[in-house]
């Protein structure tokens, strides 16, 4: 199962609104998105992603995708 961390990938790092994530893709990646876009990344998992999007993200907040996509196994059932 992958869990989207965006929000927790921010606070780990100081980072708490969508308008100081906004300001941190442009002050260190020069990416824009609009403030919809960026709604739609805080509020729920994004179903798709471009690559520029997630680089932006990953070079702004300083980590990996696989800060932001977190994979835990589904555990396994026992005695079925």
């Amino acid at each position: 199962m992958l869990e989207w961390a965006l929000r927790q990938v921010m606070a780990d790092r100081g980072i708490w609104t969508g308008v100081a994530l906004a300001r941190l893709l442009k002050l260190k990646a020069n990416y824009s998105l609009s403030g919809a876009s960026i709604s739609g990344l805080l509020n729920s998992e994004p179903r798709q992603m471009k690559s520029e999007t997630m680089d932006a993200l990953c070079t702004a907040l300083e980590c990996t995708p696989n800060d932001l996509w977190v994979h835990t196994s589904p555990q396994k059932v026992k005695g079925g």
